[in-house]
């Protein structure tokens, strides 16, 4: 999760300052199997061919693994790589379509993508069109990338499923003005709803939060971006600014990243509050970890809390979606779930935090709602 958080993290940089890009560059990364949220589709007709997409808030552009050109210019996945000639409904999309923002075929007038990650991941092919099964409705004439070279290293998907806030994103196309998912726990087993269009009541413990302008001249249009104004951990305030690169929130990336001078003030207020000894046996480089040797109750450590100050919201972390036990060689640690960015201003709120929070993004209204929820309850 660290590796791939990391990894993604550039991407997404390099991706703000592409200010022509068409649609925002996200990426997949080197992940944990579990760091991923897939969300199972079925596309074509009569029988819908099954699709795993990991679930990207950080860019627009939909797309699978299709008509691979041969063995080696696809990635391994556990499901079949979908087949346009076994849909009736299959069709392709000319270059000069108003929705084709990237270029023309060499022989033919299709549509043609190349997108190339930050972490070496790609994936290269052709727009086209073709109707999506969802549960118990089909929409026709979805338009996605039908990728035929690509590389991924999301074990369990085919693709990714872009939920940004360009015209080629799931919500987009759909023309819901509202979405909104609720994350179960990464590590344990079971589905996370994800609903399109409004849901029931979050109920009274719902706050509420406007979107934040694209920053200039660097930001990416299709980010959902936030106002953070600054993060208590315990007794201590760190104040954040907005930053050249802004603030997002990302259900595809992992692990909660800060640019590194504001990591480095969390950092010394969990130093100074945590009564462990820093650890120098981090699974991962820049990530704050403590001995738990000497802890008189290992069970019950105490931490400081973590709060994000948002424009008129107070995201209070849970516990568990900031603090982790790891074992390693030298024994048990106890590990502060964040990281700083390497080198770029920009601050990313990732999905490990994002966990049993239902978030809803309402476009309308241009705010995101969220409440802490049991997501496997919904």
């Amino acid at each position: 999760m660290a590796a791939r958080s990391i990894a993604r993290a550039s991407s997404l940089g390099a991706s703000a300052q592409a200010a022509k890009a068409p649609v925002a560059r996200g990426t997949t990364g080197k992940e944990d199997v579990n760091s991923e949220y897939l969300i199972h589709l079925g596309i074509g007709t009569p029988s819908p061919q099954a699709v795993a997409l990991v679930l990207d808030t950080g860019s627009d552009l939909m797309w699978t693994q299709c008509a691979c050109l041969s063995a080696s210019t696809c990635f391994p996945q556990p499901l079949p790589v979908f087949h346009p000639s076994a849909s009736r409904t299959f069709g392709t999309v000319s270059c000069t379509d108003p929705i084709c923002g990237f270029g023309c075929g060499v022989n033919d007038n299709l549509c043609r993508y190349r997108y190339s990650y930050g972490d070496k991941s790609f994936t290269r092919g052709t727009i086209v069109e073709d109707t999506f099964a969802f549960s118990g409705a089909a929409v026709p004439s979805l338009r996605f990338g039908c990728g035929m070279n690509n590389s991924l290293t999301a074990r369990k998907a085919t693709g990714i499923a872009g939920f940004g806030r360009g015209p080629l994103s799931l919500p987009s196309q759909l023309n819901v003005n509202v979405f909104s998912y609720c994350f179960t726990t990464i590590v344990e087993p079971g589905s996370s709803p994800v609903f399109l269009g409004t849901p029931d009541s979050l109920g009274a413990n719902t706050q509420s939060t406007p979107f934040a302008p694209t920053p200039t001249p660097r930001g990416t249009p299709s980010f959902y971006y936030l106002s953070l104004q600054g993060v208590s951990v315990g007794k201590t305030l760190v104040p954040v600014s907005g930053g050249s690169g802004g603030q997002i929130i990302d259900s595809g990336t992992s692990i909660t990243m800060f640019p590194p001078a504001v990591f480095q003030s969390i950092r010394a207020a969990f130093v100074s509050q945590v009564s462990l000894p820093v650890s120098d046996a981090s699974p991962f480089a820049g990530m704050l970890c403590f001995s738990m040797a000497q802890a008189a109750d290992p069970k019950n450590v105490p931490v400081p809390k973590l709060i994000l100050h948002l424009e008129g919201a107070d995201w209070d972390i849970p516990r568990e979606n900031y603090v982790q036990e790891v074992q390693n060689d030298k024994g048990t640690l106890l590990c502060m779930v964040i990281l700083p960015t390497r080198g770029q201003d920009l601050t990313i709120i990732g999905n490990f935090q994002q966990q049993n929070t239902h978030i809803v993004y309402d476009l309308q209204a241009n705010k995101m709602n969220f409440a802490p929820a049991n997501c496997d309850q919904l």
